[in-house]
């Protein structure tokens, strides 16, 4: 009993020493990065199958005023003319050309749903696994980064969402009254899931642009110069990445574009900012071969701030640390 005290103790004290107000640097040893790593995976893997769960059972039952997951997906095919479409007697519904397809489909269908809705729980895992080793300032970017992503993200699933039936619309009509369409469920849920996907991961377009300004790799003038460049790219790359009818196409580009836009602007302002700070501390008047205004006297040995002598109790539990 005594033996598991002292091992329930130790692992207490090993925890109280990973958290932040007894470890400030959040240095660790390599083998609690791993052990860190087991634990936040397990949890997001946890969060991961939980959200599975809730859309697999959400998929075939309302939430109230909310439809069910398999009515969203279909939404957009049951929008399309009946004429254009294979009916039953018993409303819209897909084809199911193999055993367990359906079975599959809500598997795949609730987990990309349960992944989004506890997104906060798996996201924040990474989150706390790399934030220690992280300053204040690079956290505050960070998170500023994850909020917006998933924002943009957002918006763009929503655009592809409202984009679809229009899609399928001009797709089915190819061929004009010699065929008739009849959708298979696994053919048609990959379709809608990869056009949200790309729209999705598209808007994340002028967050990049806005980091990279922010870090100094691109400017307002050489985003000038490039704008009909990038505009042209934006369309071809609208061109290939959708289906082939004119208003996915356009509704890409054109969102694409207007966000490109705007994240000019805002590089344009963020530019105009930092060149006043640099003029006001004289940075611009300074010449190629001219040393910049540094203080060089070095300091001497009895200058220097003593240091900090460690503790007996954190000195009895130092170990070789990697990081």
């Amino acid at each position: 009993m005594a033996d598991s005290s002292d091992q329930r103790e130790r692992r207490g004290s090993k925890r109280r020493q990973r958290r932040r107000r007894y470890n400030p640097d959040g240095t660790m040893t390599l083998i609690e990065h791993i052990y860190e790593f087991r634990r936040r995976l397990g949890y997001a893997l946890l969060a991961l199958i939980a959200g599975g769960i809730i859309g697999f059972i959400w998929f075939g039952n309302r939430v109230g005023p909310i439809p069910s997951l398999g009515e969203l997906i279909t939404g957009p095919y049951c929008a399309v003319p009946e004429e254009r479409r294979l009916t039953s007697g018993d409303g819209c519904q897909l084809l199911q050309t193999v055993p367990f397809e359906a079975f599959m489909i809500q598997l795949k269908v609730g987990l990309a749903a349960g992944a989004v809705l506890f997104a906060p729980l798996w996201l924040y895992q990474i989150w706390a696994f790399i934030a220690p080793g992280l300053y204040s300032k690079e956290r505050k970017y960070a998170m500023t980064f994850v909020s917006f992503a998933s924002v943009l993200f957002a918006l763009g699933a929503v655009l592809a969402y409202l984009m679809v039936p229009h899609a399928l619309e001009i797709l089915m009509n190819f061929g004009g009254d010699s065929f008739v369409t009849a959708l298979t469920g696994d053919k048609y849920v990959s379709f809608v899931l990869s056009l949200l996907l790309i729209f999705g991961v598209s808007f994340e377009l002028p967050l990049l642009i806005v980091m990279l300004n922010r870090v100094g790799v691109v400017r307002y003038q050489q985003l000038k110069k490039w704008r009909r460049g990038i505009i042209f790219a934006l369309f071809v790359f609208a061109a290939f990445v959708t289906p082939a009818d004119p208003f996915s196409m356009i509704a890409l580009a054109g969102a694409l574009t207007l966000l490109f836009e705007f994240a000019i602007q805002l590089t344009r302002l963020h530019d105009r900012k930092l060149d006043r700070q640099r003029a006001d501390e004289g940075w611009d008047q300074l010449s190629d071969d001219e040393a910049a205004p540094f203080e060089y006297t070095p300091t001497s040995v009895d200058d220097e701030p003593p240091p900090a002598r460690p503790s007996a109790s954190s000195s009895s539990t130092s170990t070789d640390d990697v990081t």
